[in-house]
């Protein structure tokens, strides 16, 4: 089975968390052929700070002007990629990292924004699967930062959820699994929608029950399922170990959206 892990948030930035989530990709991936797609905001937004240079997000996607997106590449493909492969190969699982412009796997196209110019800012266009599909047969785990180059040969700045599911409908993948530092998706009440129809996303987005980054995610699961992902679950990253019994047992936690 080839399933597709996105992680993000705090998981990236708590040494004991991105060990759990390591040792819990490398035992998936003993019965399956699992890609690792990352993000690093925060890790991004601190290397801005440090350079005294403020992050700006419009609908949960970051404004991204030339030398933020060169910052990126540096934070995102460099520092952030080779510590989540480094963790992976700790737990026993040879891992490769690469970005979207390795082998040209992913090609963007900057991404449009009825509300302002968001910069160096991109969509994935084109997935080229056969790399990751080499890495498979190698015996080895993909991990993808979210960069990748358009047609006039600029990187771009893409969501990491969208990123993951573009990677996940371009491989052919059953599941998509989402790895974050929340609980799942909250309802008006702040209680996690266990279960939730991808045809509900548009009343909580236009009710602005849902805000910030949960907007890219949900858009990314919805494209997921739209395009032939059979399964979809937010799951908080703190309990990583669950995704080995993702198709054999009922779990509780995070936020399985489906196509009903």
């Amino acid at each position: 089975m080839k399933i597709v892990v996105k992680i993000g948030g705090a998981a990236l930035d708590d040494a004991n968390i991105l060990h759990k989530c390591a040792r819990a990709i490398t035992l998936l991936a003993q019965g399956h052929q699992v890609a690792v797609v990352h993000g690093g905001g925060k890790a991004l937004t601190r290397t801005l700070l440090q350079m005294g240079k403020q992050s700006e997000f419009v609908n949960g996607l970051r404004v991204t002007d030339a030398q933020t997106r060169d910052v990126a590449l540096m934070v995102l493909a460099g520092e952030v990629n080779k510590r989540l492969v480094s963790a992976l190969t700790a737990a026993g699982q040879p891992a490769v990292g690469l970005c979207g412009g390795d082998g040209m796997a992913f090609r963007a196209r900057k991404k449009s924004s009825s509300q302002q110019d968001l910069g160096f800012v991109g969509e994935i266009a084109a997935v080229e699967p056969k790399w990751i599909e080499s890495i498979w047969r190698s015996g080895y785990v993909p991990v993808i930062s979210s960069l990748a180059p358009g047609s006039d040969g600029q990187y771009y700045n893409i969501n990491a959820d969208q990123m993951a599911a573009a990677c996940a409908v371009g491989c052919g993948a059953h599941a998509l699994i989402f790895l974050t530092d929340v609980d799942g998706v909250k309802d008006a009440g702040g209680e996690v929608i266990r279960w939730l129809d991808v045809r509900r996303i548009s009343t909580l987005e236009e009710e602005e029950v849902v805000a910030g980054g949960m907007l890219p995610k949900l858009e990314a699961c919805r494209q997921a399922l739209r395009k032939g992902v059979k399964r979809v679950r937010i799951l908080p990253a703190e309990h990583a170990e669950l995704i080995s019994d993702f198709y054999v047992q009922k779990i509780d936690l995070g936020t399985e959206v489906m196509a009903l």
